[in-house]
């Protein structure tokens, strides 16, 4: 088992197999340009798996595989299919705009995945072209159709912003529990990297137009992962996340690991130590020591929400959010 200084443990590994992305969207890295980091740079799949080995034999019992945007990197069903091979029993997900899913989320099902968190924050085409800065709302809807057929469980992410997309909470709500499946708004995270003029919904704001149109209590069971849960009285689940709430990361088992093989212990913090050399060296036990020690350092909690608090200088496209 891992367990950090704050006697939490550490199960969850989240690795982002790219930071290039088919889309600019506002909050995430709006300006930044269609570039990639050379392959030499990358850990590839090979590489990536003999950390995942080393990670699962450690105590990780679940993975999410992440960008940039995932499904941009090519034979993406193959470095599934590894993990699944070597670790039936992992929980094996996939987070993604949704935008390539029309044809590949059949053989993503084959290799193993068992889920995916696809972000949706509007049915608006145009209101989505003005988020992601591109044309995209009808593939993404083909996509989700896609993995519905497929069998893939499935997750929408949406972050509301004011101005731009909060009349849309219950539309949202609406689309998800038709197709049956669960939606969690997302708190806007100030970031350096999107544009200086966003403010985001907050948590109560949405819970209060859902909650003007359906009944629903908070679910008080112990949940895994960052979502608080509520429930409607017909059963539908429904969840939110609230990275500025005071007790957000009390129960935070997360590592991430980027596709240049930095390993991050916090989302909101730069700190990170590189697996790449003890890896291309076949060093496994350096890369276990490396891996213990960004668990011990991680630290108690990040700073939005709090008095100190600073716009993080972290890329989400680099680690997935």
């Amino acid at each position: 088992m891992l367990e950090d200084s704050f006697s939490r443990e550490v199960a969850y590994l989240r690795i982002s197999v790219t930071e290039r992305c088919n889309f600019r969207c506002r909050y995430c890295m709006s300006e930044k340009p269609f570039s990639w980091v050379p392959k030499e740079n990358l850990l590839n799949f090979e590489e990536l798996f003999a950390f995942v080995k080393i990670a699962i034999d450690n105590g990780i019992k679940k993975i999410r595989i992440t960008g940039g945007e995932p499904a941009l990197r090519e034979d993406l069903d193959s470095f599934i299919g590894m993990i699944s091979a070597y670790a039936p029993h992992i929980d094996l997900s996939l987070t993604t705009n949704g935008y390539l899913l029309k044809t590949l989320a059949q053989k993503l099902k084959a290799a193993g995945l068992k889920r995916l968190n696809i972000s949706l924050d509007s049915l608006n085409r145009e209101t989505l072209h003005h988020i992601a800065q591109k044309d995209v709302l009808p593939e993404v809807l083909q996509g989700i159709q896609s993995a519905q057929d497929a069998g893939l469980g499935i997750k929408l992410n949406s972050v509301i912003l004011k101005n731009i997309n909060e009349r849309e909470i219950l539309p949202l709500f609406e689309y998800a529990k038709s197709i049956g499946a669960q939606i969690r708004y997302i708190e806007y995270m100030e970031n350096t990297h999107a544009k200086s003029e966003l403010q985001g919904v907050s948590t109560q704001e949405i819970l209060e137009t859902i909650g003007a149109n359906y009944s629903f209590s908070k679910v008080l069971e112990k949940q895994n992962g960052p979502a608080t849960l509520y429930e409607t009285e017909d059963g539908y689940r429904f969840g939110t996340i609230e990275p500025h709430r005071h007790d957000f990361c009390a129960t935070c088992d997360r590592l991430r690991l980027t596709a240049e093989g930095e390993l991050i212990g916090c989302l909101y913090f730069a700190g990170a130590r590189s697996i790449k050399e003890a890896i291309r060296q076949s060093n496994a036990q350096e890369a276990q020591a490396i891996l213990h020690e960004v668990v011990r350092n991680k630290p108690e909690k990040n700073l939005w929400g709090s008095d100190n608090f600073e716009i993080s200088q972290r890329a989400f496209y680099e680690t997935g959010g």
